[in-house]
């Protein structure tokens, strides 16, 4: 049997309510919380498209998606791979609810002859992947999940996959969302899932629901020996991933962690590493009060206490859901190439509850890069993990 191929990061592309562009990220990071509405503020689609007619056809979720992956290749440079064994897996946890929600609106108010014939390419969740596919070229896979708020994970432990299994030689992987629409955003509130005042507070003993965003991430993946042919400049490695389901309920994590736990597990088997290995753990980390708990508990029963530096960046970038785990991944990468892990914004009184597990606060710690989980858990009981690693 071949031994599973090594994935490269070749290329990072950011669109975040706390930055365009992953140098404007990482210092956002490092940044309190933005006051008011974590969306992505006055961002300009028009650069990344040949003209305003290619604008007005996508979706903002495409926007975000584009950008980020211009970006990304621009950093990496044009991988070696041809044509056909370039991927892009990309997803969205809603899609284009922004056009739905306006069509709809359409379709009240001026008649059903009025809706726009381009409402179902700019609303379909595989608009962003289809629209980087033509727009690159790539001709491999192309492939959009879907699975709540660990989308943007799985899309980036999927693509590496294909690459570990010989099935492509590059990818574009990632995740994008822009579902602040009135309607979305009601829902979640009716559901009880955001904070009462705005304020994103992970782990914290007054957290009581998430701050909903937008944005996107996009990675650039190489098989690594083709990457170092090339002369590109490796980032980081994919070391391995899990994508496990709870079972459980339709918002509510398993009880006690199991699923979070059993994920990080599987993640670190197929990674082949042991949790004494790990350097840092980047939370999902919502500020939900049963999402930090189960965190939380799966985290200490892993690692024992207090365990490595665990950080929860939805403490400033809120919770963009499909893309969160995609510029967590990105997040981990700027880590690396830093030396700093951000802090948990919002943290102001941990919870007392909640295992001592070590949450990095009150502002950046240095840290020597090493093995690095990053979580995402999502509504349905989705659980994933990536394990990436600095360049060596």
């Amino acid at each position: 049997m071949q031994a599973a191929r090594r994935v490269a990061v070749t290329g990072i592309g950011v669109v975040s309510p706390v930055g365009i562009g992953r140098e404007a990220f990482w210092q956002g990071l490092l940044a309190p919380q933005p006051e008011g509405k974590r969306c992505v503020r006055d961002f300009d689609p028009a650069p990344y498209y040949a003209s305003p007619k290619e604008v007005r056809r996508a979706d903002r979720v495409s926007w975000f998606a584009t950008a980020s992956a211009v970006e990304a290749l621009e950093q990496a440079g044009t991988p070696g791979a041809p044509p056909e064994r370039s991927a892009v897996i990309l997803g969205s946890g809603v899609g284009g609810i922004g056009t739905f929600e306006r069509d709809v609106l359409v379709h009240r108010d001026k008649g059903p002859r009025r809706v726009s014939a381009l409402m179902v390419p700019m609303m379909m969740p595989n608009s962003a992947a289809a629209a980087l596919s033509m727009r690159f070229g790539f001709q491999g896979p192309c492939e959009s999940l879907a699975t709540a708020c660990a989308t943007g994970t799985h899309c980036i432990g999927y693509a590496a996959r294909l690459i570990e299994w010989g099935l492509c030689d590059a990818a574009l992987a990632g995740g994008s969302e822009a579902a602040m629409t009135p309607v979305a955003t009601q829902g979640f509130a009716n559901m009880k899932a955001l904070s009462s005042d705005g304020r994103s507070r992970p782990f914290n003993a007054a957290r009581d629901g998430f701050v909903l965003s937008e944005g996107a991430a996009v990675l650039v993946l190489e098989e690594w020996e083709s990457a170092q042919a090339r002369g590109a400049r490796i980032l980081a490695e994919i070391l391995g991933s899990a994508s496990l389901a709870d079972a459980h309920h339709i918002t509510a994590p398993a009880p006690g962690g199991q699923g979070a736990l059993r994920c990080m597990q599987a993640a670190l088997e197929n990674a082949g590493l042991a949790a004494g290995e790990v350097a840092h753990v980047n939370a999902h980390g919502t500020g939900t009060p049963l999402n930090d708990e189960a965190e939380a508990i799966a985290i200490a029963e892993l690692f024992g206490l207090p365990g490595p530096p665990v950080a929860a960046l939805k403490g400033v970038t809120g919770h963009s859901l499909g893309a969160a785990g995609a510029l967590e991944a990105a997040a981990v990468v700027l880590c690396m190439q830093h030396g700093r892990i951000p802090p948990t914004d919002g943290l102001e009184e941990v919870d007392p509850a909640l295992p001592a597990i070590d949450v990095v606060t009150g502002g950046p710690r240095d840290w020597t890069p090493g093995p690095t989980l990053s979580n995402s858990f999502g509504f349905g009981g989705h659980n994933g993990t990536l394990v990436l690693g600095p360049a060596r």
